[in-house]
């Protein structure tokens, strides 16, 4: 008997010693490298633009600065990783952060918001009341990320599995960039083949026929009066992978875009709904995307 409870308590002690030395490592600094590493991937975008402002470089340089910094990422990479955390923080940066920080700034400052709200005072989301607040957000930022991990699972099946080339072009230890030209051909098809797929699976999958679709999305999203920028991202998670994920990714797929002509892409179309969906008549949602913004808010009030 002895014997026993002195192997039992030898193990709870190596087991003890185990997890500590496994975990001590994992704090703060960790974290912030694991954070870093992620904020670092959208880079090769944001170079090109940074450097002619800040560098005082010609059109050329920033060209070369913008390839050596893909070129860079993809040697300290796995160029699937790249695409799927370039995917995830582009989100993160250019829609959901963003539209927390407007969440934040209507909710703690209701008298300045009002006077900038198309809608005034009934614009407001404070009114939901705190709770109501908090599971939209959670569930935005779920179906945000369930959209990301959807991509994952197509590519690792049609990589790993099918042993296809990837979806996307330039997820390879190759360094290619697109031409300025082709990445502006593929935008425009992006644009049209985006809007016309949302237009239909919104107009009849969700509003026109009866489904299940058309209830939950009438249950889930336009259970809100008036939309807020993370509204946008709110609905039940099946009706927001079909009329926002997938026409925002089907012509990445079909014309096999390169990725970063992906990620530029979900640039524009995160800022479009980040400001679509804010009820603000200033900003780019009352110069830009007037019509838009105002639609929108039309459409929740029907």
């Amino acid at each position: 008997m002895s014997a026993l409870v002195q192997t039992a308590r030898d193990t709870l002690q190596y087991a003890y010693g185990y997890s500590q030395g496994r975990y001590a490592s994992f704090g703060l600094s960790t974290i912030v490298a694991k954070a870093s590493n992620l904020v670092s991937i959208p880079l090769p975008l944001l170079s090109l633009f940074a450097v002619p402002l800040f560098g005082g470089s010609t059109t050329r340089m920033s060209l070369v600065a913008f390839y050596l910094t893909w070129s860079a990422l993809l040697l300290s990479h796995d160029p699937l990783k790249l695409e799927l955390y370039g995917t995830l923080a582009i989100r993160l940066i250019f829609f959901v952060l963003p539209a927390l920080l407007f969440l934040a700034f209507d909710c703690s400052f209701p008298q300045l918001s009002k006077n900038i709200k198309s809608r005034g005072r009934r614009a407001l989301p404070g009114q939901l009341g705190r709770n109501r607040v908090l599971e939209i957000v959670g569930v935005a930022i779920g179906n945000v990320l369930l959209a990301v991990f959807f991509q994952a699972a197509l590519e690792l099946l049609w990589v790993r599995v099918f042993r296809f080339r990837s979806l996307l072009k330039g997820v390879s230890k190759v360094p290619t960039v697109p031409l300025p030209w082709s990445v502006a051909i593929n935008l425009i098809q992006g644009f049209v083949i985006r809007g016309a797929a949302h237009y239909a699976v919104h107009r009849y999958l969700l509003h026109a026929y009866r489904s299940i679709f058309k209830t939950w999305h009438l249950r889930w999203q336009h259970s809100v009066a008036l939309p807020f920028s993370i509204v946008a991202a709110y609905d039940h998670p099946a009706v927001y992978l079909v009329s926002v994920w997938l026409p925002t990714i089907l012509p990445a797929y079909l014309f096999r875009w390169h990725v970063l002509t992906w990620q530029l892409f979900l640039v524009l179309t995160s800022l479009e709904e980040l400001f679509i969906f804010s009820g603000y008549n200033v900003l780019p949602s009352a110069i830009m995307l007037t019509g838009m913004a105002r639609r929108i808010e039309a459409h929740f009030d029907s």
